[in-house]
């Protein structure tokens, strides 16, 4: 299934987006606050009506310059940032609560299935009142799933929580991708949400879709902001293969090589996401041999980006996949690197996204 839409969005500036996507997994709506990532989801949604836009989603067409779907026609679950459930009823009859207005042919999702798959079946005879944040968020996703819809679209729904509360929660979300097979719309401008849980991205700046396709490959392009930032990462996708009980070391297939990583002992065959901090991330010329650091890569540069009048960003490919480094204009003076230069990757820290 592919959406399709172009969207004339009036605020105090005007938005327009245009994107054509593959709706398969989790896709991430990312840019800095107030870009309009909430104004985009809310017209998806049919929740606010646009002049000169348009929306198909497969082959349905859900808005054009003849056709305007409801919202209650649109086979959407909408999650929002707080929680918006019905004090009066318990866990139970929230969730049956759009089970019960969808018809019978539609019902696709049994709801002992979503249940089961947000661990909800010691709370559901809980009122509201009695839930944490993270069980209300995981009760408001499970209402919304309810309704068997063909596209889940969620709007920050970490945002109010702490971090103990975010980390519970991912597992979930994550499910849902794997067990339910619904493609959802995700917002957010947190760094740590997309890379743990977006597929691909559609990223928003100066009003428009700037780039839209999988995170791995526009988090590294040098054409976009993403590369640039303070922050910027690189994201590899890993499998477990063994463990050094010894030395409590984890070592990971990749696509650039063998990572090792410390810490408990992962499941074999695991699918993993390493996050790669690109300030963690080191040049040399030759392999070192008395360090400390676990992997170094053999490398090519294949950009060479000066941020500042201290700073550079150099764009390296390990087995020709793309990875951030970010070193000193002195560095990459003192090592002459230019493009096509033979170098070693030193990373110093690899973050595992379970």
């Amino acid at each position: 299934m592919r959406i399709k839409a172009q969207f004339k969005i009036e605020r105090a500036d005007i938005l327009n987006f245009n994107f054509d996507i593959a709706a398969e997994g989790i896709t991430a709506i990312f840019g800095v606050s107030g870009c309009g990532k909430t104004s985009l989801l809310r017209a998806i949604a049919g929740l606010e009506k646009h002049n000169e836009s348009t929306l198909q989603v497969g082959d349905d067409v859900w808005q054009d310059e003849n056709v305007f779907l409801p919202p209650h026609q649109r086979s959407i679950g909408f999650v929002f940032q707080e929680a918006s459930l019905f004090e009066h009823l318990n866990v139970k009859g929230n969730i049956e609560y759009g089970f019960k207005r969808i018809t019978a042919e539609s019902k696709k999702i049994p709801l002992d299935k979503v249940i089961s798959l947000l661990g909800l079946q010691s709370l559901l005879e809980r009122k509201p009142a009695f839930l944490s944040g993270g069980e209300r968020q995981r009760v408001e996703i499970a209402r919304a799933l309810a309704a068997s819809p063909n596209l889940l679209l969620m709007d920050e729904p970490l945002a109010s929580l702490d971090q103990e509360r975010k980390d519970e929660l991912f597992p979930y979300i994550e499910a849902l991708n794997k067990e339910m097979n619904i493609p959802i719309l995700y917002v957010s401008h947190s760094n740590e949400e997309i890379g743990r849980l977006a597929d691909q991205l559609l990223l928003i700046e100066d009003a428009v879709i700037k780039a839209s396709g999988p995170i791995s490959e526009l988090l590294t392009r040098s054409d976009l902001s993403l590369a640039h930032r303070r922050q910027a990462e690189s994201l590899i996708f890993a499998t477990a293969e063994k463990y050094d009980e010894g030395f409590q070391l984890n070592f990971l297939h990749t696509d650039l090589g063998t990572f090792v990583v410390p810490g408990k002992e992962l499941n074999k065959g695991k699918r993993l996401r390493l996050r790669l901090a690109a300030q963690d991330i080191s040049i040399t010329l030759e392999a070192q041999n008395d360090t400390s650091i676990l992997n170094i890569f053999p490398a090519k540069v294949d950009e060479l980006y000066s941020e500042n009048n201290a700073q550079l960003t150099v764009r390296l490919l390990i087995n020709n996949l793309p990875v951030l480094a970010k070193i000193t204009l002195k560095s990459a003076d003192n090592l002459k690197l230019e493009k096509g230069k033979a170098v070693f990757a030193q990373i110093k820290s690899v973050a595992v996204l379970a």
